[in-house]
């Protein structure tokens, strides 16, 4: 088993530097509800299926992501509080090329 270090911020601007395992076929919105970084009911409302996108997060570091599915960029686009370096968390699959990645989760709508 392979982890990786993820560097998120949360909705009140506190660092949260967690361990997420690589060998689970998880994501982001995973590990962001698993650690509780956010209050219940607030992140992956749709349970990861980007169709609500409260699990946006804007991407802080350089990491070359895979490119953003049709169905995320059309869920993005409807989404409050898009940057140019928005994603769904929900489309961020922990792999070992994502280790020290940095993200902010964005505000609620």
């Amino acid at each position: 088993m392979s982890d990786v270090t993820l560097h998120i911020t949360d909705r009140q601007g506190q660092l949260h530097t967690v361990e997420a395992p690589t060998d689970m076929n998880i994501n982001l919105m995973e590990i962001i509800r698993s650690y509780e970084i956010e209050p219940e009911g607030t992140v992956g409302i749709c349970g990861g299926m980007a169709m609500c996108a409260s699990c946006q997060c804007y991407i802080e570091s350089d990491h070359e992501l895979s490119a953003p599915s049709d169905e995320e960029e059309a869920m993005l686009s409807e989404a409050f509080h898009l940057k140019e370096n928005s994603r769904l968390g929900c489309q961020l699959h922990i792999t070992e090329a994502l280790d020290g990645l940095r993200v902010t989760i964005a505000p609620e709508s």
